[in-house]
């Protein structure tokens, strides 16, 4: 664990040769896609965390941070794009520590306003962070948490327009802009047990050739798993200290 290290960056003050270097670790991991498709995707996005592990850049994930009115209120999403780990560092906690610290950071700045954090879903590793981090999200697959649904088809169709059918939740383009590579496609054996994995499997059926599951779910107090909620206060007294 001493060994990883990681850092937030704003998308525009990446270098060129940062940005190469996050464009291919992407491609080692996805087909369908390529440099000009992962770079524009990239500045859609506000910020990046990076991971590295002895000096040499393993890992990362991207989002972007906006605000919309919802049911009257000012909301904070997190939209979270690609997340990608050197498949030598997976079980790694670097990364989710670091993120789970960003919204501890965010809660404590705007204590009173609603986050949710919205991503979509191209493989089912990327799945399991959401029962990692939250006990509830929507789509679960025993938890019916429908009350997040139409603000999941809010800022899905904002994002994705046509491409994003309401009744299944799945984002489907007319080619893929990205699907994993088939060394890296399939669950392990050790996985296809778990609830997480079937049900993501079931619901998104086509992942292999690029289509993604819509989700969301809410950074309420009161959902997130004692792990979870454990970084964050642990956050909160590094700031108070």
């Amino acid at each position: 664990m001493n060994q990883y290290s990681t850092y937030f960056r704003d998308i525009h003050s990446l270098s060129e040769e940062e940005i190469n270097a996050i464009a291919t670790l992407y491609l080692c991991y996805y087909d369908g896609s390529d440099q000009s498709i992962v770079v524009s995707d990239l500045k859609k996005k506000t910020q990046i965390l990076l991971l590295f592990h002895a000096g040499v850049m393993v890992g990362f994930t991207t989002f972007e941070l906006y605000d919309r009115i919802w049911d009257d209120r000012l909301i904070s999403v997190i939209y979270s794009g690609d997340t990608i780990v050197h498949h030598e560092h997976w079980g790694q906690q670097a990364l989710a520590f670091a993120w789970i610290r960003f919204i501890g950071e965010l809660k404590r700045v705007v204590p009173l306003k609603p986050i949710y954090w919205f991503l979509i879903v191209k493989g089912h590793r990327t799945y399991k962070y959401l029962p990692a981090f939250t006990k509830s999200f929507y789509p679960h697959w025993s938890i019916d948490r429908s009350d997040l649904k139409p603000l999941l088809d809010f800022l899905a169709k904002d994002k994705f327009g046509e491409f994003y059918d309401r009744n299944s939740g799945i984002i489907a383009y007319e080619r893929s802009r990205g699907h994993l590579k088939s060394d890296f496609v399939l669950p392990l054996k050790n996985e296809t047990m778990k609830p997480s994995v079937q049900f993501f499997l079931e619901r998104n059926p086509k992942y292999g050739e690029g289509d993604e599951l819509a989700c969301i779910c809410d950074f309420d107090d009161t959902n997130l798993r004692p792990f979870t909620k454990r970084i964050l206060q642990e956050c909160s007294m590094e700031k108070t200290a």
